[in-house]
Formats: C-alpha cells, sequence, structure tokens
C-alpha cells in the first residue's frame, strides 16, 4: 500500500465552524478552523478522523487530554459524543479542514449536529489515522462507494497517477445525489441510483462488480460503504477474483437501520478480519 509516515499523536484540536456549504439535497460540508488545526497531517484527504459533538447540555464539547497511555476523559456526563468521519479536505496555507456530512434528519447526533450547525460553533477533531486509501504502484484501480464515502474516492482519485487505469463504482441514493468528480482520463465513472431503495437490501455494486472485465498485472481496491455491501464484495474480490488482503482497503463506513452505538463493534470485527 501506500508510504504515508504514521502521524505522531497528537491531543484533540477544539476547532470552529467556519463555513457551511450544501453540496446535494442530503450532503453539506462544513468548513472547520482554529489556531489549534497547525501541525494538521498534509496528505491527510480520505483520512479517518474522530469527531467530538458537545452534549445536549453544553455549547462547546469538553475534549479529552492526552496521557501517557492514551486519552484521559472527562467523566461520563462531560463526555464528548464520538463519530468517525472522513477528511474531505486540508488546506494547509487556509488553515481549513473539510468535512462533508450525509443528512439524515435527526437520526444520530453528528447529522443533527450538522443539520443545525451555525458559523463559530466548536467541535473537536481528533485524528487523522486509519489504513491506507490504496496501493500505490498498481495497473489498474478500483474504487467502490457511496455518499458516506466520497471523501475518500475523491482523496484517491486526486492522488492517482495521471496515466491511471481502473473504474469507479458510486451508488446513491437517487440521482440528486450525484456530484462531479474529476478523474485521471483512463479510470471510467459510474454512477449507480437505486431509487430511494434500502442501502443494506441494495445489489447494484455487487453486480456491476461482478460484471466487470477483470483485467491482469496487480489490482489496486478501495471499497468503503454500508456494511452488508462492503461485506459481499470485499468476499467475492477475495474469492473469486483473488484479490490480495494487502491490496485492499475495504473499509464499512455504516449499517443501514443501525445507529453507530449499535454498530461500533461489529464494524471493528469486520476491519479485523482484513488485517
Amino acid at each position: 500500500m501506500s508510504t504515508e509516515a504514521t502521524p505522531r499523536r497528537t491531543p484533540p484540536r477544539l476547532l470552529r465552524v467556519r463555513r457551511i456549504r450544501q453540496l446535494s439535497p442530503q450532503m453539506r460540508r462544513i468548513t472547520l478552523a482554529g489556531e489549534a488545526l497547525a501541525g494538521f497531517p498534509v496528505g491527510s484527504d480520505g483520512a479517518h478522523i474522530k469527531l467530538m459533538l458537545p452534549r445536549a447540555h453544553q455549547i462547546e464539547p469538553v475534549l479529552p487530554t492526552l496521557g501517557p497511555d492514551g486519552p484521559i476523559w472527562p467523566p461520563a456526563d462531560q463526555r464528548p459524543i464520538t463519530r468517525t468521519y472522513t477528511v474531505s479536505r486540508y488546506d494547509e496555507a487556509a488553515g481549513e479542514l473539510d468535512v462533508d456530512f450525509v443528512l439524515h434528519g435527526d437520526d444520530g447526533p453528528a447529522s443533527s449536529w450538522a443539520l443545525r450547525a451555525q458559523l463559530g460553533d466548536a467541535i473537536g477533531v481528533a485524528g487523522p489515522g486509519g489504513p491506507d486509501r490504496f496501493m500505490a504502484g498498481a495497473d489498474w484501480y478500483l474504487v467502490v462507494g457511496d455518499p458516506s464515502s466520497l471523501a475518500l474516492v475523491h482523496a484517491v482519485l486526486a492522488a492517482l497517477p495521471a496515466d491511471a487505469q481502473g473504474q469507479v463504482l458510486i451508488e446513491v441514493p437517487d440521482e440528486a445525489e450525484i456530484q462531479p468528480l474529476t478523474a485521471p482520463p483512463g479510470v471510467a465513472v459510474r454512477w449507480l441510483s437505486r431509487e430511494g431503495g434500502h442501502a443494506g437490501e441494495s445489489t447494484l455494486l455487487i453486480d456491476a462488480l461482478r460484471r466487470l472485465d477483470w483485467p491482469d498485472g496487480k489490482v489496486s481496491v478501495t471499497l468503503a460503504g454500508e456494511n452488508a455491501q462492503v461485506v459481499a464484495m470485499r468476499d467475492f474480490l477475495l474469492k473469486e477474483r483473488g484479490v490480495p488482503r494487502q491490496a485492499m482497503y475495504a473499509v464499512p463506513y455504516w449499517k443501514d437501520r443501525h445507529t453507530e452505538e449499535a454498530y461500533h463493534e461489529e464494524r471493528h470485527r469486520i476491519m479485523d478480519e482484513l488485517a
């Protein structure tokens, strides 16, 4: 995989909303800034971060401090609500960090926070971290995702060489969620709409994978999105296409009709299977 250095551990950063932009009916980009952003690792687009949200009775989150053995958390009634998200863009010169939120009402604290966010609102950010997003030097690149992983897809495509060859498959809930996407000339992009159906029951992506003409040479796979789909596609690529585990980033970001709390342990078990 790629050879980016692991960022040194730093305390969580308290940042504030600088700008809000609606990218699509269900996608909102929130730009964060603040003095604490200094030193955020360059080249982190597409990497995982932990967002730390204030509780209902708080204006600002109470962030953990960093001790010799890891984070030291505040008492339970003060502890921030944490969610895993992806860096959409980090601009060191501008001192800005973009995070894209899929809006699904008040079903989750992160979506609820993003719906109500105002300029100046505070949020904590820890990280970045996570596995390498693609294998550099591959002969062919396969990138598969959905709205939850569009930031990852953008980051991978921006990092590919100009002569890269490959395929991008992205499933969206409906055509209104299709967004501009720039890829090298040799990388074909296909959008698949499930027309309002449930993501956990969709087979659009796995069906499209099965129909792909499989190339010779080294293949790099970047695969992220809904749990059931990621597991099905991961197993197909491992068992039917013989893709080596070390050539695959396969991370389930969410589970249809499940909260992050209910899904947390299952998500990490699936990630451990690829370690």
